[in-house]
This record gives C-alpha cells, structure tokens and sequence, in this order.
C-alpha cells in the first residue's frame, strides 16, 4: 500500500498542514498552562482506575467513570460533558460489557444500543448499519472511517483495537464533515501509555474457528511511548461464510510539553469475508391473483398465462406439480433451506485492503485557549464476486400477463422445475477509495457574571477519490454474457464449474468519483446556572461531486456542487441532581451518494436531515445507575426517485427530452422511542438493557407514482436487549468469576418487492439468548461465550426478498495472559 498524490494543489495543501502542526508546536512551548485542560482520555480501564490523575491524551472524549459506568462524553460537543447536561442522544458503550459478550466486530456489539440496527436489504456486504431506520457515518477518534453514503462496499470493522463505543444519534451538523441522517458511530481506540503493559490473547471456537491476538505499550522514555496491537483470526463460519483477518495497529505519543502533545497513529487491515447476498429466499408467488393462502393453493387456481402474449403455458400434470410444491409461507417469508446455502462457488469473498494514517495535535495555546487539529490519509481497497439474484419464480403477473417469461415457472424439455433459480446474475466489483481529511478545532472557555461557557470554532476539508468498475455474468436469462446454468433446485443446487471471467463477463459500470466537501462552524455551550445547559451552533459547508463516465460512449463528465447552512439547537434542564430532561432540534447535510452516477441534471440536491429529540435522563443509587428515554423524529430528505413519466416514455427520446428522469422530494423518516439503562448494582451485579419502538417509513414525493407511505424495508419497529452478569467470589480463587445471560428481540422486518409481485413479505420476529462464565484475575483472563443458547432458528439480517440465517448454538473460548 502506497499513497499516490496526483495533484500539485493536494501536495501543497498536505505541506501547508504539516507546518500548521510544526508551527503550534513550537508556539505553545511558551504557553501558558490552561487551567483547564479537559483533553485528556485514552486509557484502559483498570490503567484509568489507577492512575485517575494522570494527563493523558484525549481522542474526542473524556470518561467520568463511577464503578463501571461512563458518565460524560464529549462525543456530541467535542468538549467533555456530563451526560447528565448533554442536550443530545448519545449512548455510551463501554470496553467491558464488550469484552464479556465476546464481541468480535462492530456487528456483534449493536446489541447494546437503541435505535442502532441491521440496514435493511444490505446484501451482506460489510457494516452497513441504520440508526433510527437511517444511514451512519463511522469514525474511528471522530474521524471517517466509511459511510453508507450510497456505497454497495464497505468493510467489515473490527473490535480488535477499540475501547468503547459512542454513538450520536440525528445529524452532527458540521462537528465531523459529510454525515449521514442517522448520526455517528465513533469507535474509541486503544492508545499508548506511560506504564508498561503486555497481553497475549488467543481463542478458538465452533467451525473452527480461531484467533491470536498480541497488545504491547510501554514508555519509551519520559515524553514518548507507543502501543502495537496485531492480530490475526480465522473462521470457516456458519453456513460456509468463512472470514480471515490480519490486523496492525500502531501508535506513538509524543508529549512534547504538558501543553502540547502528538499522536501519530497507522492501521493496516487486511481480510477476505465471504458474502451471502441471498440467505434463503421468498419463492415468488403473487397472493394478489388468487383467491387462497399459499397452503391451500390447488390446481384450479393456478391458471395458465395469456398464450398470445407469451404467458407460459404449462400441462395439468405440471400445474399440480406446481401447486403441490407450495408451503404456507409461500409469497410471504423466506422459504427455509435448513443449512443449505445458495453462495455459489463462483463467488469470491470481500477482499478488503484498509490503511490509514492519521496525526493529532493537542495544544494548550494560553490560559483557557486550546486547539486541536487532526490530519488523517484513508484507503480502502475492494474486490469480491457476489451473487445478487436467484429467483424462483411460481406464480407471478407482469404488464398484465401471468408467468411471462423469464418471470415464470422454469421448464426445460417439457421437465417443471418448481424450485429453479431463474435471474441469476453475479457481480464482480473492484473498487478503490482515497481520503483526505484534514479538522481543526479551537476552544475557549470563560465566565462571566455566573455564566460560564466554552466557544468551539471549527473547520474541516475532505476530499473522496473513488473509482469503481464492475463486470457482471449471467444465467441464459440473460444474453450479455455467456449463460451460467440454472439452479434446477434451490435445496440442493447444482453449482456451475469454472470462475467467473470463463463465462465471458460484461462491463456493465466503470466510472471515476470526487467528493469533496468543506466546512466552518461555530458551537456554543453554555452553563447558565446549575439547572440549565445550552448547546447552540451552525456551520456552513459546501459539497462538489465530479463524476467521469469510462464506461459510456463520449466517457461523458458531470459535476454537482451543493451549498447551506445547517444548525444545532439543544437545552437541557436539570430537574433534580438525578433527573434531567432535554430538547435538541438539528438539521444536517451531506451527499446524497458518495458512489452514486451524476447525469445531466446539475442541479441535484445534497440530502439534507432534520431531527427532533426529547430525552429525559436519570441517575440513581448514587450513580450506580444511569438510564435515558429518548422521543425522536428523525427524516432524511431530498431523495431521488425515478419519475413515472421518464419510465413510461423511455422509448421515445422526443418526449423525453422535455421530462425530467428524477425528482428530488421523496424522504425517509423515522419517529419513536428509544430507552437504554445501565445498572452497576453493586460489587456482585451490573445490568445493562436497552429497546426501541419506532416507526421507519419512506414518505413519497409530489409526483411519485404511488401516495403509499411504505415501511422501511428491513427496519424493525420493535428491538430489545438485556445483558446481566453477576460476579461471584469462590474461596478457593483469588479472583471472581462472572456469570452472564443476555436476550435479544427483534421484531418482524419487511422484505417486500411490488416489482416481483410481492406486496407484502417479511422475516419473523425472534429472541435469542446468550450466556457467558468468565475469570478475570490480574494476570489471566478465562472466558467461554455460548451464543444462541436454545438454538433457535431464526434470520439475523433481512436480505432482498429473502432473510439471511442466525448462527446456530456455537461456543467460544478465550485465554488472556497480561505481564
């Protein structure tokens, strides 16, 4: 991996940056201490518990810690806070809970937090992940890790180097640049410390699965110290879904002075995850055109298509054939394939390539005067072949004719094959994105006549450059490419035999991308007196997209360019030392896509997001508890949809000419309720539960075809979890061990598609238990996890017309040895 700069503007820009960092540096040698120097975190917790005094470098947030809970963060405001007076939706995960449940990804841990769950029909492919029903930006110290953002990639994040996880729900309004409607996902990392520390882990578990992981800081010498964290694991998986990473981490504090400090941090990642873009698939039969459930479909009612018109027509013995084949769940939820898998053998895993290196200042410029500034390069590398489609068509209508080919029953040489996979196509994507981004923050507190306050002036520039190709190949369907054999049966499919570039692949996509976007704001929090807190700000940014075509005919070139101010406007009252209500109104903006083609229409809106918050938070038990519950409104605007009358007339480019293709008024809007509470009960037992009640829908615009609101597809209304462990002390051991149980619902997800004749489909509700027993002494962890404990089935992410297959019972084993 290699960084290549193209253009003389970015070499000088990066120069400029790099004697920006310089000059501070040597500025604040003479500076005067601050009286308050609030930019200090970072550290494990038991390093935090024993040394609650030391200066430490802070990424983004400083944690209050009472017992095992985090009560401040500075996530929201980018200034430590009591959430006690955040007037904003943060949730706050600590590295704890995390590790006794085991988790290994960013996927694992979503648990733990209301309003966050599985994107909807996301196709397997990495973290893409929803808050209220909406996108999310993930960062790692609050800077781009990848977005959603319109991306069909992503990669797969990894625990491996994180302490906590903090979660800022509803637009962030300039504090972290682009940002998605949903709110920020920020991973906290490990950073390096001051007192030396060793740890050696290693764990294996069910489908042979294994991992080795190696966490070493130390002091180099009194201002200097590093962390290296390397890891590496692998995983046959469930259901053939197999995973290899190889992980390394390093960093390098530098206190050059007590007010002036660096970090200087690199990640290389590396792994291969297979994807499953199908799980188990609804058979497609259109429920509308009969007079019966699926499960008591007959001959009868299966009537042949219109001949003329090139309906299928198929013999007395095949439609008896058909109907019998028929289950009650038909048309309705994915059809159960037990442990077979539709991953063909064509498909390649997500061969993803992360590197990135990032450089903090912190400085201490006078008294009450700081400034941060941070300077990150990001790559992220793609390659993988995935089966988006297979079909099995039963019953269905298009343009008015039942089983019109190729949406029909498959029939070879007079043979039905009623569960055949038709529409097969698989894609194989290669894609590359570069990022710059570059944020600088300066903060003032003060007082004044009883009021106190912090001024936080802010500015970013990012720059994206993406380029992106994908080849596809398809069954006889299909006529692009040569014909990959039908799936005849999808409970035992036969498989075709080559690789993907044997079946002639064709070019369908191929084009080069640059966002870039840049940001100033101005954010002031305001402590009135000891009941009321204010955070008011407003940025104002700009986003340009360049887009080349390589793939059409003249490699046409499109750009947009997108501009407004955004705002955030928050009040917290405290009620009582323990009770705390607040109100916060946001509205944000960002790209529509950051992957997404441009046409000729130049004048395509950003998606813009508004949200509503009124929370109410809560202590107890001398802090030993902590709980919120959190009403909201969230929407994401400005979205693109086809226009009806470009799809009707697409034939006739006289007309079109005058007929736009898009509108831009459509958006997705989420409303509900999200509770999350926290219990450190005592030195025996803590608690933590969450659940959500929301109510995810897609609003249509002036001049959309339908005035249906839909159901976000793939977006539980329902969520709940709950995780309690207690610690016992045996007297025959020097150290406890902790017994856990967790349970997890979700509610039904949709999965419908009215272009396949399936009005309504959905994957059923579940609840799943876990359990843990660990040992945590001063030198030895021992800790073995039991996921799906009652083995139940049910499916984890809801796919495209289709549902993709939890884990079944499995078990793993950890041992730590820390010197």
């Amino acid at each position: 991996m290699h960084i290549n700069l193209t253009h003389t503007s970015k070499i000088s820009a990066a120069t400029a940056l790099f004697s920006l960092f310089y000059t501070t540096a040597i500025s604040a040698q003479t500076a005067e201490p601050a009286k308050n120097d609030s930019l200090e975190n970072g550290e494990d917790t038991v390093v935090q518990e024993q040394k609650a005094t030391d200066e430490n470098l802070d990424i983004i947030t400083v944690y209050g810690r009472h017992n095992r809970l985090i009560l401040e963060s500075g996530t929201a405001t980018k200034s430590n806070m009591s959430l006690m007076e955040t007037p904003a939706a943060v949730v706050l995960v600590d590295g704890t809970l995390l590790k006794e449940q085991g988790v290994d990804t960013l996927q694992e841990s979503i648990r733990n937090i209301s309003g966050l769950t599985q994107d909807g029909n996301n196709y397997g492919v990495g973290d893409n992940l929803a808050i209220r029903g909406l996108g999310v930006n993930y960062t790692y110290d609050g800077i781009y890790a990848g977005a959603d953002l319109g991306n069909s990639y992503n990669p797969t994040r990894s625990m491996t180097n994180v302490e906590s996880i903090e979660v800022l729900k509803g637009p962030a309004t300039g504090l972290y640049g682009m940002g998605e409607a949903g709110g920020i996902i920020n991973l906290i990392e490990k950073k390096p410390q001051f007192e030396e520390r060793y740890e050696i882990q290693a764990s294996v578990g069910s489908w042979d699965s294994y991992s080795l992981m190696f966490d070493a800081t130390n002091a180099i010498n009194d201002s200097l110290a590093y962390r290296v964290v390397a890891n590496h694991e692998q995983s046959d998986g469930y259901r053939g879904l197999s995973d290899e990473r190889s992980e390394l981490y390093t960093s390098l504090r530098y206190d050059y002075s007590p007010d002036n400090k660096f970090l200087i941090s690199a990640a290389y990642i590396d792994d291969a995850i297979q994807i499953d873009s199908i799980g188990h698939p609804v058979r497609l039969l259109d429920l509308t055109l009969l007079e019966a459930d699926a499960g008591s479909v007959t001959a009868a009612d299966l009537v042949n298509g219109d001949a003329d018109s090139g309906g299928l027509q198929l013999t007395d013995e095949q439609i008896a054939e058909l109907a019998a084949s028929l289950t009650s769940t038909d048309g309705v939820q994915p059809y159960d394939l037990g442990d077979t898998s539709l991953i063909s053998p064509i498909s390649e895993p997500n061969q993803g390539k992360e590197f990135r290196v990032k450089l903090r200042q912190d400085v201490n410029l006078a008294e009450n005067w700081t400034l941060t500034q941070q300077l990150q390069y990001r790559t992220y590398e793609t390659d993988y072949i995935r089966q988006t489609s297979a079909y099995n068509y039963v019953y269905t209508e298009r343009t008015d004719i039942i089983n019109l080919a190729p949406r029909a029953p498959l029939v070879i040489d007079d043979v039905l094959y009623p569960f055949a996979a038709r529409r097969q196509e698989y894609r194989n994507i290669v894609a590359d994105e570069k990022v710059w981004q570059y944020f600088i923050d300066v903060t003032n507190t003060w007082s004044a006549g009883g009021v106190e306050g912090e001024h936080l002036f802010s500015a970013n520039y990012e720059d994206h450059e993406m380029s992106y190709a994908q080849w596809s190949i398809w069954d006889a369907d299909d006529t692009r490419s040569d014909a990959v054999p039908y799936i005849l049966d999808i409970r035992n499919p036969n498989w075709p035999t080559g690789t993907f570039d044997d079946y002639n692949p064709s070019l369908r996509s191929k084009y080069e991308k640059d966002v870039s976007s840049w940001g100033v704001s101005f954010q002031e929090v305001l402590y009135f007196n000891e009941y009321f807190t204010g955070r008011f700000g407003g940025a104002y940014g700009a986003v340009k997209q360049t887009y080349l075509n390589q793939f059409s005919d003249g490699n046409p070139e499109y750009d947009a360019d997108d501009d407004g101010f955004t705002y955030n406007l928050g009040l917290t009252y405290k009620v009582t030392p323990n009770i705390s209500t607040f109100i916060n109104h946001s509205k944000g903006r960002t790209a529509y896509s950051v992957l997404g083609s441009l046409s000729e229409e130049n004048n395509r809106p950003d998606s813009e997001s508004i949200s509503w918050d009124l929370g109410l938070r809560f202590t107890a038990l001398s802090e030993q508890l902590l709980g919120s519950i959190v009403v909201f409104d969230t929407a994401r605007t400005n979205l693109q949809y086809t226009n009806p009358l470009y799809e009707d007339n697409i034939d006739d480019p006289a007309y079109n000419i005058d007929v736009p293709e898009f509108y831009y008024d459509e958006q997705e809007r989420t409303t509900g309720v999200e509770v999350d509470i926290n219990f450190d009960i005592n030195e025996q037992w803590a608690l933590n539960t969450n659940a959500t009640y929301q109510d995810p829908v897609t609003e249509p615009g002036d001049f959309a075809s339908s005035t249906d609101e839909e159901q976000t597809k793939g977006i539980a209304e329902k969520t709940a979890s709950a995780w309690l462990t207690y610690s016992h002390v045996f007297s025959a051991l020097p150290a406890p061990v902790k017994f856990s149980v967790g349970v997890s619902y979700e509610d039904e997800r949709t999965i419908s598609a009215s272009a396949f004749g399936i009005d309504y489909a959905f994957v059923d509700s579940y609840t799943v238990w876990d359990a843990a027993i660990s040992y945590v002494s001063n030198d030895w962890d021992i800790q073995l996890n039991i996921k799906n404990l009652d083995n139940t089935d049910y499916y984890s992410n809801a796919m495209y017309l289709g549902g993709l297959p939890g884990e079944e019972r499995n078990a793993k084993l950890s041992v730590a040895y820390r010197f």
